[in-house]
């Protein structure tokens, strides 16, 4: 998601991340550059949607865990999506799930033709204004700042009214033995419903979430089809999963 941003945009985030409530004087002094430049910066970041100007500073528009983990494994995290992108067909119908690596998913589908997506995420909502080839569909339900997302039964009934090729899905973690995890049971519930309408269902997950458990179960790693990763698994793992019937694909 950072990939449209200077590095000195970059830094501001970061920033922002660690600290909401900067001034224009702060972070000139932090930067090392004219009060001036930071003005023109932040009101970039601002026409971006990213943070909202106040009188002397700005606010971040994005829950600092957001944010925080937008920054985590970057490189990693555009290789999955990358990856990720790469299967979807022209003419393909999809759901995306909300997540940072998910949401990177969205950018990287520039160019195909005739896609529709249907998502509970608000990350995938800046590709969308300038992907007019696809058709984007927005679940309701209760927004969740935290994720950036919709949850609850509005949105879990609104999943189960579209049949999809496939559905982009996400975990906090990751194991044979225990499937897919996550820290919330809301999250639970859509990537239950999403995977319930789709004929594949795939995961996207860092290695760093192998073996990982989050508080709730979600899906036992036979329900689905695919696991995009990066090149960290070991081969020993790579083998136990492919036995289990899951394809692999390392971005």
């Amino acid at each position: 998601m950072f990939s449209n941003f200077s590095e000195r945009e970059k830094l501001i985030l970061d920033y922002f991340a660690e600290d909401d409530s900067l001034t224009v004087s702060r972070l000139s002094g932090m930067l090392g550059v004219s009060s001036v430049t930071v003005r023109n910066d932040l009101n970039s970041l601002a026409e971006k949607g990213y943070i909202s100007r106040t009188h002397g500073g700005a606010l971040p528009t994005f829950d600092q865990d957001i944010l925080e983990r937008q920054r985590e494994r970057q490189d990693e995290k555009r290789r999955i999506a990358k990856a990720a992108a790469a299967m979807v067909q022209d003419g393909d119908s999809i759901m995306i799930e909300a997540g940072t690596t998910l949401a990177l998913l969205a950018k990287y589908l520039l160019g195909k033709a005739g896609i529709h997506v249907v998502t509970n995420s608000t990350l995938v909502l800046p590709y969308a204004r300038y992907n007019s080839a696809a058709r984007f569909t927005m679940t309701g339900g209760e927004f969740r700042p935290s994720t950036e997302s919709f949850v609850g039964p509005v949105a879990v009934r609104e999943i189960g009214n579209f049949n999809v090729n496939l559905a982009f899905v996400g975990t906090d973690g990751f194991s044979l033995e225990r499937g897919l995890t996550t820290h919330f049971l809301e999250g639970a519930e859509i990537v239950k419903a999403m995977a319930k309408q789709a004929e594949k269902t795939i995961v996207l997950a860092d290695s760093s979430k192998y073996r990982k458990a989050g508080f709730v179960n979600v899906l036992p790693l036979s329900d689905i089809d695919t696991l995009v990763t990066d090149s960290g698994l070991s081969p020993e793992t790579v083998t136990q999963l492919t036995d289990a019937g899951i394809r692999i694909v390392s971005a």
